[in-house]
This record gives C-alpha cells, sequence and structure tokens, in this order.
C-alpha cells in the first residue's frame, strides 16, 4: 500500500473557493469562521472511491460528506446539506 499515491483528482482550488462561498451563503455560516474542504480516497469496501468532506470550525464542529470529487461538485449539493 502506498500512502503517498497520486490516484485521486486534484481539486481546482478555483472550484474550492466557489464550494467555501456556498457553504458560507447557503448554511448560513459567519465568515469569521473557517471552512476546510478535503478531498478523500477510500479504498475500503463499500466506501465511494472518493468523497468530499466539508467541516465548518464552529463550536461544535460541524461536518458534512458529499460522494464526490470536489470539480464535480455543483450549488444544488451544498442545498442538498440542509
Amino acid at each position: 500500500m502506498n500512502l503517498f499515491s497520486q490516484d485521486k483528482p486534484k481539486a481546482d482550488p478555483e472550484k474550492v473557493r466557489d464550494i467555501k462561498n456556498w457553504v458560507y451563503r447557503i448554511l448560513e455560516v459567519d465568515s469569521d469562521i473557517p471552512i476546510s474542504i478535503s478531498q478523500l480516497a477510500c479504498k475500503e469496501p463499500g466506501c465511494p472511491p472518493i468523497e468530499t468532506v466539508i467541516a465548518i470550525m464552529s463550536t461544535p464542529v460541524q461536518q458534512y460528506k458529499i460522494h464526490k470529487a470536489v470539480n464535480d461538485i455543483d450549488e444544488i449539493d451544498i442545498c442538498n446539506l440542509i
């Protein structure tokens, strides 16, 4: 197992900015609260091959998972988190 494998698609920085802007607006997150966007590959059985984790660093931290690569996420995916 190669922990440094580069087999997952790279997240477009502009798309990450779009997702953060959608999260702030749609989920009504205060602009002072940081948001983390992570794209993860999963090799375990029954797990989607790529998922995106959105963490809103409020107290407590709110975490959402979307079973898509960052570059495939649209505004409607963020709307569906509500």
